[in-house]
């Protein structure tokens, strides 16, 4: 899968299908959207979300660029192939960060990939970035997440740094997953920005930012009791 060169994602290669065919699909993201928004973790027109539509060859369905996604709208997506290129005509660009998705979908073997913008995921993304990532241990609330069945486990989150490259960025998301044997369990964090989590399908990617987005203000309200984080003001 090519992931370091520069890719035009508003750029159709040619005719294809049509959005008919995914309506399911298509209103499973846009309930995600207005759920996430109204929890506070995809404000503004930050986030991005996606589903695997095939896989031999990858075929994704993402949300489209700069879109609130509050209030998706039901042609706000995109069909694209496993390089992140749009697959049909007159559709809207593809989000900035495409290429991530493929990635996820190719290296993690993911039916859906979902990247929030909450306020505690990039607060601790800063704060642990010296540790190189995020160890969550001891909570009930692991046992949400695919695989986990005792709160007496440990995951470990890495947080990558940033970058508006997203060619560089994807390559390497690609480097953590061959770093890890293709076996990250289930998410990462991207320094200042936000979380990436996936699942088998969307209902269990969904569940997976829930459980994160608990544990993550979990941990926050620890660092701020034991003075080590200022508090944040209007967060809960």
């Amino acid at each position: 899968m090519a992931v370091n060169r520069q890719i035009q994602l508003d750029a159709p290669p040619g005719n294809g299908g049509t959005l008919d065919g995914v309506r399911r699909e298509v209103d499973g993201l846009r309930e995600v959207g207005a759920d996430f928004h109204r929890r506070g973790w995809s404000l503004g027109t930050s986030s991005n979300y996606s589903v695997v539509l095939g896989r031999d060859p990858l075929e994704l369905l993402i949300t489209a660029s700069g879109k609130d996604k509050g209030r998706l709208a039901a042609d706000d997506f995109v069909r694209v192939d496993e390089c992140g290129r749009p697959m049909l005509q007159d559709q809207p660009k593809a989000s900035a960060e495409t290429l991530l998705h493929v990635v996820v979908a190719g290296c993690g073997g993911a039916g859906a990939v979902l990247h929030t913008h909450s306020v505690w995921a990039t607060v601790l993304s800063d704060h642990h970035a010296g540790n190189g990532g995020l160890e969550i241990e001891g909570y009930e609330m692991l046992k949400g997440l695919d695989g986990v069945n005792t709160h007496e486990h440990t995951t470990r989150m890495p947080i990558l740094e940033n970058s508006q490259d997203m060619p560089t960025l994807a390559g390497r998301v690609r480097a953590l997953f061959k770093s890890m044997d293709d076996s990250l369990e289930h998410g990462f964090l991207l320094r200042r920005h936000g979380l990436y989590t996936w699942g088998r399908d969307l209902a269990e990617a969904r569940r997976h930012v829930e459980v994160f987005e608990f544990l993550f203000e979990c941990i926050g309200q620890r660092l701020i009791m034991g003075g080590k984080l200022a508090p944040i003001s209007g967060v809960s």
